[in-house]
């Protein structure tokens, strides 16, 4: 059962089993000692340590501290240490050889769609559906991903809490990485609702917003437009959306925000249908610059008014960067994710044949955004990237061709750390700590997960994922897990995830699946932190 009402939930977690891991000098415990380096940089110790589940050694460790040459020791699903090498003196069941290899939190996807089927607007898309959870995290954890954050669809005649325990059990036993949910008040495929009308949302849903997020679920979602006039209606109005913000506000939650002005989006639409240019190719206008800024401008003001933290999804466009590294410089605790995609390709990608590939709404822009995307991933002004993964066929996704029924979300959970490393570190220079941010931390930090997640230090659970960054080779669809395509096949690679360890089990080992039990769990005590809250702190 998903627990209701408040309760404390503590991720630092440490081997002594009461004091702070990472002390000063030595720390003792029950005669047990041994070497890491303490996130302050400094040793301690606790001797006649019993035998480690795992040791990972001689790879180049992405610490919060960091980066260095140390050895990565595992105990019960928990690191234990991170040490000099050859300083550590027990012995492990399992070494796992990281030379020449990158040692780094593994992945957090802060947005994927998994475990439903949708009539997708059109005739021709009817087929589309998200993938399982087991589709979707088996290609997470091949790409280096170890938690994956979903979505659960409030629907009409249950409660908050029953929309979460609905969307665990399609994930319970199925998952091969650890999940977790944001919980949307009114979305996409809300029973009931249709393109002529939406479903009302009631106050006294509104008013559990607290209780869930004091419960453990600690994010809520929602639209600030329909998207397409075909789609059934989605949005909330921004009455609403105050109240709800006023609601997670006081709870200590975060409200993440897909925002589009719904009056310009509907406007540029209906004027592309007069000038018969519905194409996919011209998404782009329908879906604009100006639209973005309008829209994060608003939940900009609103979240200021209500004290509320939001998270802005799928950044798209270099003025959602401006309006949301505008409220940061303020000391507001506003967040950006963007999606890889957004940050590789332009909208010219839409007047290729296969054009509809390469979408995901709002969509592509011109290269100026992708350049500011880049630009806000490096200085801090976004802080994840993501995917918005909806698994679907290349037929499927191909089936849509016009600003209204064009297929959005992208197969791509697998690609996104060997993209963002290959695109952001080898080639534009964003360091290996700011690598982990965005692919990581970040995300464990505004969701309420870190430092159990997002951080290799001793306490934190022994999700790790190895990069292999050496000689430069060609992504290739044939080498990818579950999908039929892949818009960065033949993509130069300069790293990619090889190797990747759920909880101190190795489920992916130098790119072969070796433990396929499925052993993901739901993390439902997320609590976000103060100075996340009152930030920006991620």
């Amino acid at each position: 059962m998903i627990r209701k009402g408040p309760k404390e939930c503590s991720y630092r977690r440490d081997l002594a089993g009461g004091n702070e891991a990472g002390g000063n000098g030595a720390e003792e415990n029950g005669g047990r000692t041994e070497w890491g380096v303490a996130p302050t940089g400094t040793l301690w110790y606790l001797l006649d340590q019993a035998m480690l589940d795992l040791m990972i050694q001689g790879g180049t460790v992405v610490a919060p501290w960091g980066v260095g040459t140390w050895d990565v020791a595992v105990q019960d699903g928990v690191i234990t240490a991170v040490a000099h090498p050859g300083t550590l003196t027990a012995e492990a069941a399992r070494v796992l050889d990281a030379s020449e290899k990158i040692v780094v939190p593994g992945g957090i996807e802060p947005h994927a769609h998994a475990g439903f089927r949708l009539p997708y607007p059109g005739a021709r898309a009817a087929g589309l559906r998200s993938g399982s959870a087991e589709e979707i995290s088996r290609a997470a954890v091949f790409g280096g991903t170890t938690t994956v954050v979903d979505f659960a669809n409030w629907r009409p005649g249950i409660d908050l809490f029953r929309t979460m325990e609905e969307k665990d059990a399609t994930f319970r036993g199925n998952s091969y990485a650890d999940y977790t949910f944001h919980c949307i008040l009114v979305g996409w495929g809300t029973e009931g609702a249709t393109p002529e009308r939406g479903v009302d949302l009631p106050h006294r849903v509104v008013d559990q917003v607290p209780e869930l997020i004091q419960g453990g679920f600690n994010t809520i979602k929602v639209w600030t437009s329909n998207t397409t006039a075909t789609r059934p209606k989605q949005m909330v109005d921004f009455g609403h959306i105050s109240a709800i913000m006023e609601r997670v506000a006081s709870a200590g939650g975060v409200l993440a925000v897909h925002a589009e002005d719904e009056d310009v989006v509907m406007y540029e639409s209906e004027r592309l249908h007069r000038e018969e240019r519905i194409e996919t190719e011209f998404l782009h206008e329908a879906h604009s610059n100006l639209s973005e800024d309008l829209s994060f401008r608003r939940v900009v003001r609103l979240a200021e008014w209500t004290g509320a933290a939001v998270y802005m999804m799928h950044v798209s466009a270099a003025e959602g960067v401006d309006a949301i590294a505008a409220s940061r410089s303020r000391g507001l605790p506003v967040y950006g994710e963007t999606l890889h995609h957004y940050a590789t390709f332009t909208s010219q990608k839409y007047r290729q044949p296969d054009g509809p590939l390469y979408h995901t709404y709002p969509g592509l822009k011109y290269r100026k955004d992708a350049d500011a995307l880049w630009q806000g991933l490096m200085d801090g002004a976004i802080s994840t990237m993501a995917t918005d993964v909806l698994w679907c066929s290349r037929d499927v996704k191909l089936s849509g061709k016009t600003i209204e029924d064009t297929v959005g979300g992208n197969a791509a959970i697998e690609e996104r750390m060997g993209i963002t490393y290959t695109e952001g570190v080898a080639n534009r220079g964003m360091s290996l700590q700011r690598f982990v941010d965005v692919t990581s931390a970040n995300a464990a930090r505004i969701l309420g997960m870190y430092p159990r997640k997002g951080a290799i230090a001793p306490g934190s659970d022994a999700d790790i994922a190895l990069i292999d960054a050496r000689p430069d080779r060609k992504l290739r669809l044939s080498e990818l897990h579950g999908t039929d395509y892949s818009v960065w096949d033949g993509w130069e690679l300069k790293g990619w995830p090889v190797t990747t360890v759920l909880r101190g089990r190795v489920i992916v080992e130098n790119g072969t699946l070796v433990d396929d039990k499925k052993h993901g769990r739901l993390i439902g005590d997320r609590k976000t932190p103060t100075e996340v809250l009152n930030g920006p702190g991620a």
